[in-house]
């Protein structure tokens, strides 16, 4: 992240401060039954592996969330739709985030290089999860899931998880353009690259957004995505080392956050 960034508490999901009665978990590509290119821990449907597979996969998972019974899955679109959840889980609903204040229901968002985002509140009554790609992230989802929230800001711990790195987040001129149009700080976040190209970081980027909403309690794993091929999905990763014909096809990780039942 820049120099310029503000300290942040840098962690990964295991480490991170919660509440008691909340539990969060970031799955890893390793340890499931999907077979390359989604080796192996695959959790998303929609990428072209066999649903059997994935369904396992997911079953793999629910299994290490003690006290949840249900993972309510989106249908992520790149948006700023924000989902509540409630004693009804709803077959994958078009959103890029979730909020929560029933137990035993976990919000969740995968990722394979956009942002994960999960917030919980201090007293553990309340939890949400975002995908926050470039441009979910440009047109506001994280404000739009804070004011979704009934929790007040300041009263939010925030964790940024696993995404693709400052130093290869290449982008274009419209991509800076965008960030910079909304907040000019947003500068910091961008180094120049190559013919017209820009390095962007993705979690300075999110971190500018959260000090700006006035939270205080910030987070992140810092791994890169794309660079940590052992541990991570990379969907730019996968396109620019496989096979023409597998341009982009890679698996989803799963970031989730709960309030435990019976805690």
């Amino acid at each position: 992240m820049p120099s310029s960034t503000p300290a942040i508490s840098e962690c990964t999901i295991e480490q991170w401060q919660l509440p008691n009665r909340v539990a969060a978990i970031q799955s890893y590509r390793a340890g499931g039954a999907s077979s390359a290119p989604f080796d192996s821990l695959n959790l998303g449907l929609h990428v072209g592996d066999e649903p059997e597979r994935v369904h396992h996969n997911r079953s793999m998972l629910l299994a290490q969330m003690t006290g949840c019974s249900t993972i309510q899955w989106l249908n992520q679109v790149h948006g700023t739709q924000v989902f509540h959840l409630n004693r009804t889980p709803r077959l994958t609903p078009d959103a890029d985030a979730a909020v929560s204040r029933i137990a035993g229901q976990a919000c969740a968002v995968m990722t394979a290089d956009c942002l994960p985002v999960l917030i919980c509140a201090n007293d553990g009554a309340e939890v949400a999860a975002v995908h926050a790609g470039w441009r979910g992230l440009c047109d506001g989802v994280i404000e739009q899931t804070i004011n979704a929230m009934t929790t007040p800001v300041n009263q939010l711990r925030v964790w940024l998880g696993p995404c693709i790195g400052p130093s290869k987040f290449e982008v274009g001129p419209e991509v800076r353009d965008a960030f910079v149009q909304h907040e000019q700080s947003n500068r910091l976040a961008f180094q120049p690259s190559s013919a017209d190209k820009w390095l962007a970081d993705l979690q300075g980027l999110a971190v500018n957004r959260l000090l700006s909403l006035g939270a205080g309690n910030i987070s992140a794993d810092r791994r890169c995505s794309y660079l940590n091929s052992d541990l991570f999905f990379s969907y730019r990763r996968a396109s620019h080392q496989g096979p023409a014909k597998l341009n982009g096809v890679t698996g989803r990780m799963a970031s989730a956050i709960w309030i435990k039942a019976n805690a």
